[in-house]
């Protein structure tokens, strides 16, 4: 399987998570939210939210698109400080490890 597919498996799979523990919204942010340039909108956006409204249609647009995907970056540490309290986040978590993972074989 290369890197893309297997990219876009993960993408799917976060979605399914997301939707499993009840974070996936069916509103999205303000357009003001969504224009945050601090690393993961982290003034505008909870960190469930950059992940739905952000990162994953930014991938997916990538992907489609043949564009070059961006390598080596390191999301889990965020996610993992973010939600330490948080129980119902840590499948969530694990595919983000996972796509960690794969942006390494970019």
């Amino acid at each position: 399987m290369t890197q893309v597919e297997q990219l876009s498996k993960l993408l799917d799979k976060l979605e399914v998570e997301m939707q499993a523990n009840g974070t996936w919204q069916t509103q999205a942010p303000s357009e003001s939210a969504l224009m945050s340039v601090e690393p993961f909108a982290i003034d505008t956006l909870l960190p469930h939210e950059w992940l739905q409204w952000i990162f994953i249609p930014q991938m997916r647009f990538l992907i489609t698109q043949n564009c070059s995907l961006p390598a080596e970056f390191s999301m889990a540490a965020y996610f993992e400080e973010s939600w330490k309290t948080e129980t119902q986040f840590c499948a969530v978590i694990r595919v983000i490890q996972q796509i960690d993972k794969v942006s390494l074989s970019c």
